[in-house]
């Protein structure tokens, strides 16, 4: 059985993987467009604030690795261009030598992942300005702050602006944040999201809200950016305005795709075409809470959904049951965690809801270090369902918002809370958690 697969990262080589478990006679041909294999993107902000040591410190397996060690034809510099899903046939050219390519399958996995979206503004292609998705992103980065670099201009409140926020100011920067909307993190609510506001006027990061980006400024190089609101001096211009799923290539095979051009898949992993599945970042998700499908690019579902891919590629029958969009960032010293809908998605699905908030001690308020927790729940009134959880605080926000996703996974009550055995010691909790207090203010 000959498998070809798009793309050597997390969700590609968790299904070449797969394929290797439960194949033994897999031909195996995975064509990645970089010339990295199976690396934590997510760790990118924090090789640029110096507090990781190398790039290399991310790569999971090499690219020598998949080829030696295990048999896969893993190529590198490998840009697909089509694919003909009548003749079974990759089309694409090999970027190192300009020759064109045709691999024949049996089995395609899409794992394409997605590109950095980046608005059509004057300037964009100047030197100096930046989008962060790829390790070569990151040292681009890192090459033109050894120029010299003292003041940095982030577009964009998301993920990667928030992070990298903090990894520019870590690393001494100057850094000023631009968002077009009302506040950044927009996973949150509101009034959730003033905490991070607080915490980077705190911090002296300058936030500029209901701001949009009209062009870039200089010549061969940034030297500024300009809103509609006056004129920004920089010498970085870092573009974090979202993501769109790598796809195009896709056009013509009649391969279904749904929200920002992302593949449409069951939860087998398989397309409407067959013996062509799709995973990850250029993939949709079903969302259990919405009970439909999504987009929500996270580096967890793209290792379950490749792995999930691979094993029904071979012959395994395995479901992908969903997910909650559980998320959890770091923003100087907050922690920043949010799972199922806020209350600003339960309004959109014209759900029955209701929204309580608390604040309290992230462990018992009389021991040394205690420090303040909020903590909001979105729950449906009709039923008392638990629909989603927003914490945001310095310590315990990880713990907590598993907790919730976990509760969210197994469908469970705000009225169940009370009596869920949370661990408890003063240096860990207090008697009552912060999620418990929040769950009987709702059920009051």
């Amino acid at each position: 059985m000959k498998y070809v697969i798009i793309g050597g990262d997390a969700a590609g080589m968790s299904a070449a993987m797969q394929v290797l478990k439960f194949d033994h006679e897999a031909e195996i041909t995975v064509l990645e467009r970089g010339t990295i294999y199976s690396y934590g993107q997510c760790g990118l902000p924090y090789v640029i604030s110096g507090e990781i040591e190398s790039v290399g410190k991310l790569i999971s397996r090499s690219v020598h690795t998949f080829r030696d060690k295990y048999g896969i034809d893993a190529r590198i510099n490998c840009r697909v261009d089509d694919v003909n899903a009548e003749t079974k046939t990759v089309h694409g050219q090999d970027l190192s030598t300009g020759e064109a390519f045709s691999v024949d399958y049996d089995k395609l996995l899409v794992a394409s992942g997605a590109d950095p979206f980046t608005p059509n503004w004057e300037g964009n292609d100047l030197e100096g300005v930046h989008a962060l998705k790829t390790i070569p992103d990151a040292e681009s980065i890192m090459n033109c702050m050894e120029q010299g670099v003292r003041d940095v201009t982030i577009v964009g409140g998301g993920y990667i602006g928030l992070e990298m926020a903090e990894g520019f100011s870590t690393a001494g920067m100057r850094v000023r944040l631009l968002n077009r909307s009302a506040y950044v993190g927009k996973i949150f609510d509101q009034e959730m999201a003033e905490h991070i506001h607080q915490e980077a006027a705190r911090q002296n990061i300058d936030v500029h809200l209901n701001e949009d980006v009209q062009k870039i400024i200089g010549k061969d190089k940034a030297e500024g950016v300009q809103t509609e609101k006056g004129e920004y001096r920089t010498d970085l211009v870092l573009v974090a305005t979202g993501v769109t799923p790598n796809t195009a290539f896709l056009d013509g095979t009649g391969v279904k795709t749904g929200l920002n051009g992302a593949i449409q898949v069951n939860a087998h992993m398989e397309t409407n075409v067959p013996d062509v599945y799709a995973a990850g970042d250029c993939a949709l998700q079903y969302h259990k809470i919405k009970e439909e499908y999504d987009y929500i690019p996270l580096g967890t579902t793209a290792n379950k959904q490749g792995r999930i891919a691979g094993m029904n590629m071979a012959g395994v029958n395995r479901e992908f049951k969903g997910m909650t969009g559980t998320s959890i960032l770091k923003f100087m010293d907050l922690s920043l965690g949010k799972t199922g809908l806020t209350e600003k998605e339960a309004e959109i699905l014209k759900l029955p809801y209701e929204a309580v908030t608390v604040q309290g001690n992230d462990i018992a308020g009389y021991y040394p270090g205690a420090k303040m927790t909020y903590v909001k729940l979105v729950y449906r009134t009709d039923d008392f369902q638990l629909l989603g959880g927003q914490i945001i605080g310095e310590k315990g926000v990880d713990k907590r918002v598993d907790v919730l996703a976990t509760a969210l996974f197994m469908n469970m009550k705000v009225t169940d809370f009370e009596d869920v055995d949370l661990s408890y010691a003063p240096p860990y909790n207090g008697v009552w958690d912060p999620i418990q207090r929040a769950a009987r203010k709702a059920t009051r």
